[in-house]
């Protein structure tokens, strides 16, 4: 599809959306704070056909993103604020901007470098933010790590060798045994949040998502454990009352296949 059609879909999606923020209720009555948190869902759907590799979701659930964009410009384009325009017009400018390599003649050798002179731009740009000031609070915790370990790493705040971060974990994980020890709730809450900031850093430094893989994990378990309700239903056996051998036993079962 040329250039032209895929602007003439964009601009029919605004005036679709355009008329049903004139003549629907509840489109009426939306504002950008009554929006945010349906933003978040979206973005999670979008997550979820992503993770589950489904494209035709994914083309779905791009545009219940893509709607919500231009629905958050014509709420502001109201108040006299911005319009979709304004919106594209900065993100191509950012672009440009972060990428002096391929707009100018600035010479990058690898990702490493790119990520680097990424991090200066911005901050040079927001002068009064530091370097992790563009980390939303909001962020699930796991992410947030993660987020912000890549920043730090940007500007060189990072592990010389990756191999050096294991004798970190071993170290965070001796403290929570002691804080255990000490049973002092607070203590204990305090040295898991390290031990588990030091195992996202090894995943990090490792080339892995900490994010993905625990969601991998996640799915796995799902899996074994409706396999082991499967079992038990197959031979009448309610799962409160199996007890842990036999629940073990179908766990096994679940590993193996």
């Amino acid at each position: 599809m040329d250039n032209s059609k895929k602007l003439n879909h964009i601009n029919e999606l605004i005036e679709v959306l355009n008329k049903v923020r004139e003549g629907c209720p509840w489109d009426k009555e939306q504002t950008i704070d009554s929006l945010k948190m349906l933003t978040v869902e979206e973005c999670y759907e979008l997550v979820d056909a992503v993770t589950n590799g489904d494209y035709e979701n994914i083309k779905e659930e791009l545009g219940d993103i893509l709607m919500h964009i231009i629905f958050y410009a014509r709420i502001a384009e109201e108040k006299g604020l911005f319009d979709i325009g304004d919106v594209a017009k900065g993100i191509s400018e950012k672009l440009i901007y972060r990428h002096p390599h391929v707009f100018s003649d600035l010479k990058v050798n690898d990702t490493q470098e790119v990520l680097t002179n990424w991090e200066k731009l911005k901050k040079k740009k927001k002068k009064d933010g530091g370097v992790l000031s563009g980390v939303p609070v909001a962020l699930p915790a796991l992410i947030k790590s993660y987020r912000m370990q890549h920043k730090a790493s940007g500007i060189g705040f990072d592990w010389k060798n990756k191999s050096d971060i294991w004798a970190k974990v071993d170290e965070e994980l001796l403290e929570v045994k002691q804080a255990i020890e000490e049973d002092d709730k607070n203590h204990i809450e305090e040295e898991f949040g390290d031990l588990l900031f030091s195992v996202i850093n090894a995943a990090r430094l490792h080339g892995v998502d900490a994010e993905n893989a625990l969601e991998r994990t996640n799915r796995k378990f799902k899996q074994r454990f409706e396999f082991i309700e499967e079992s038990c239903k197959n031979q009448n056996i309610e799962i409160s009352d199996a007890g842990i051998d036999k629940l073990e036993e179908f766990w096994c079962q679940a590993k193996k296949l």
